[in-house]
């Protein structure tokens, strides 16, 4: 394992760190230009453009994913009927591969013969759902298949966060005639912190590493109007033959993550001593 960390993560790291300070094309160079890949990386429209759908997709990903997470989590709590049933029914779409995903939604939104079309032949014919062909709302169907495959993972982390929340919490809030909405949002969700952010930190690196359901679903089109920086990096690193950029479009995504796990971390360590040492 220490072998694995040393070669296979450190190693390619501070390889690909290399790489992006180069003049490398089809093949590594080993000549030093200083920043020069990073800029031309913030000069291209397509990474900006890339950019910006992480960071629409990114945020309404998270917020769709937690909040409806937690409402099945919520629901399913209540000791429901055929509780096993519903927890793989929601928890199904997960262990499916993102590419299976995206190709569902892609024939279920194409308008030719998704369900735009289905809906126009039971008689609403003024029906229009051709968001996937238009390049200001199809970063938003990207949304819509993430978050139904997400969703059920958690859910499930959410259920058990819930299970270890002590009954007598519920029967306090009941004496004292709290509304159970209030002990979610003032009680249970603060108890909740650990899984919540659990939660956060792995949709959040499955944001910034976002590709299978982009390029099964719409190749990044139409144009480049739903390219993500993952899709880029690989684009231009089997595609255009240029390693640096690409190398330099990984190392800020790796940046990214680290500016998120690393305090994260920190904070979950310290706690941890703080438990230790009470």
């Amino acid at each position: 394992m220490v072998l694995t960390v040393l070669v296979g993560y450190l190693g390619t790291t501070l390889w690909s760190i290399r790489v992006s300070l180069s003049s490398s094309r089809t093949f590594p160079q080993y000549d030093f230009v200083g920043l020069q890949q990073y800029e031309r990386l913030f000069d291209n429209e397509r990474w900006l453009m890339s950019l910006q759908n992480l960071a629409v997709y990114g945020v309404l990903f998270l917020l769709a994913c937690m909040v409806i997470g937690f409402l099945l989590a919520v629901f399913i709590d209540q000791k429901v009927r055929g509780e096993g049933v519903l927890r793989t029914i929601f928890l199904y779409p997960y262990a499916m591969s993102f590419v299976a995903t995206g190709l569902v939604w892609q024939w279920l939104l194409n308008p030719e013969s998704g369900l735009q079309q289905a809906v126009r032949q039971v008689g609403f014919a003024e029906f229009a759902f051709d968001w996937i062909v238009d390049q200001d709302r199809v970063i938003y169907t990207i949304v819509i298949a993430a978050v139904w495959q997400g969703a059920g993972l958690v859910m499930a982390l959410m259920l058990a966060g819930l299970r270890g929340i002590d009954d007598d919490i519920w029967k306090a809030a009941r004496v004292d005639g709290i509304p159970p909405w209030r002990v979610y949002l003032s009680i249970v969700l603060p108890m909740m912190g650990p899984t919540v952010a659990t939660v956060f930190i792995l949709l959040f690196t499955g944001v910034v590493k976002v590709f299978d359901v982009v390029v099964s679903m719409t190749q990044g089109g139409p144009g480049t109007a739903s390219d993500v920086p993952a899709k880029f990096i690989m684009d231009h690193l089997f595609g255009r033959a240029n390693i640096a950029i690409a190398s330099a479009g990984s190392i800020v995504l790796l940046l990214t993550v680290i500016a998120l796990v690393v305090p994260f971390m920190v904070v979950r360590s310290r706690a941890g001593a703080r438990r230790n040492d009470a």
